[in-house]
């Protein structure tokens, strides 16, 4: 199916908003309904992985410096947060980048042993989120009837990567079904076969967390195990205020 750009599915989301409205019968009724609502939103791998980083295709990996990229994508996604918050959101869980450059895909491209993450790629995945966290204060500190939480998808994964039997896994480097080295260089391709242990692998194919993987993420984002999982709240604190 085709794609839908943030300012799209925001724009959608207004809309519906206005159904919300005409549902329960005025603005204050949606507006506490929503202010009830947990916005959980992840974007920006996309940007890095299938434009920025892929100067065959695109030219902003020459156009701007990995700073100003992450600049220019904040700018936009705080212009979208600020709609959303102008109708009626109230609880923002912003999910970071993850460490893209030790995806089977970068690693199949990148990587000369195959299991060395492309730290080029991994910097400005962590630029990005630094700059993720500075938003999430803005807002908390500026629109005091909301509140807004940084998940660190890009710790916790390094965290499963770099302890993997702690989780049970025992492949970090390629993906349960795919192609190629590391089976990334294609990605799981329809009617292939998977791999027959894919809870032993990080990933499930060239670009994606599988199950097992998705599961500790999510586990973490809700309840952290560790204070850097989330700041300043998890989703489970996020719920109850």
């Amino acid at each position: 199916g085709g794609r839908i750009a943030f300012a799209g599915q925001v724009a959608n989301h207004v809309n519906t908003v206005s159904q919300v409205v005409n549902i329960l019968g005025d603005q204050n009724q949606a507006s506490s309904y929503l202010s009830k609502c947990i916005y959980s939103i992840g974007l920006g791998s996309n940007d890095y992985l299938n434009n920025y980083f892929m100067p065959t295709f695109y030219s902003t990996g020459n156009q701007f410096t990995p700073d100003s990229f992450g600049d220019d994508l904040i700018a936009r996604y705080t212009e979208q947060l600020r709609i959303l918050y102008n109708n009626g959101g109230r609880k923002f869980a912003l999910i970071g980048v993850g460490a893209i450059g030790c995806s089977p895909n970068e690693l199949a491209q990148n990587s000369r042993d195959g299991t060395t993450c492309d730290e080029r790629i991994n910097s400005a995945n962590r630029l990005f989120n630094s700059k993720l966290i500075t938003i999430v204060d803005h807002f908390n500190q500026n629109t005091p009837d909301a509140k807004f939480t940084y998940i660190n998808a890009y710790g916790i994964f390094q965290d499963i990567v770099t302890n993997p039997a702690r989780y049970g896994f025992r492949v970090t480097n390629a993906g349960c079904c795919g192609v190629g080295r590391n089976n990334g260089q294609i990605t799981c391709l329809p009617g292939q076969a998977p791999c027959l242990n894919r809870n032993e692998y990080v990933f499930w194919d060239a670009f994606h967390p599988g199950e097992a993987a998705n599961n500790i993420i999510g586990r973490r984002s809700f309840r952290r195990e560790a204070a850097s999982d989330a700041h300043p709240y998890d989703i489970q604190q996020l719920a109850t205020l």
